[in-house]
């Protein structure tokens, strides 16, 4: 049996659920050494209740063709955005503000986050969570 090593580890961004082996996607996969038709079909199956949000995931390559994935939270900014209702974030944070969250909707932010980020409460977790709604020019309430 052949040694199983490390090639490549990397991290993507992909809708969770919905992602295609198109580009940007597949190519990155196939310069890595991984099947895209196989990372895809096993991607999407472990991601289907996500139905399109935005997710990361870090994947590590072996020299034998095999891998394995780790899905992780979605990143804050989406996270932030979708309960602003807002599109995007703001240009000039500091002079245009383009929505608000409440003090509630931070703590459930921080929370599915918890895992993902450096803190050792979810109160300090929520200060790391208004400080990126801050940069994108979303007020935080409360």
């Amino acid at each position: 049996m052949a040694k199983r090593e490390l090639v490549h580890e990397f991290k993507i961004m992909a809708p969770g659920g919905q992602a295609t082996p198109a580009p940007p996607l597949g190519p990155v996969l196939g310069a890595k050494g991984v099947n895209p038709g196989q990372f895809i079909q096993q991607f999407n199956a472990a991601t289907g209740s996500l139905n399109g949000k935005v997710v990361g995931c870090i994947v590590r390559a072996y020299s034998d063709r095999s891998f394995e994935f780790e899905v992780k939270s979605s990143p804050a900014s989406v996270l932030i955005k979708e309960a602003a209702g807002v599109d995007k974030g703001s240009g000039e944070p500091n002079k245009n503000k383009v929505g608000k969250i409440t003090q509630d909707q931070v703590r459930k932010i921080a929370e599915e986050k918890m895992a993902d980020l450096n803190s050792s409460s979810v109160e300090s977790a929520m200060r790391v969570i208004e400080g990126t709604a801050r940069s994108m020019g979303v007020t935080v309430e409360g």
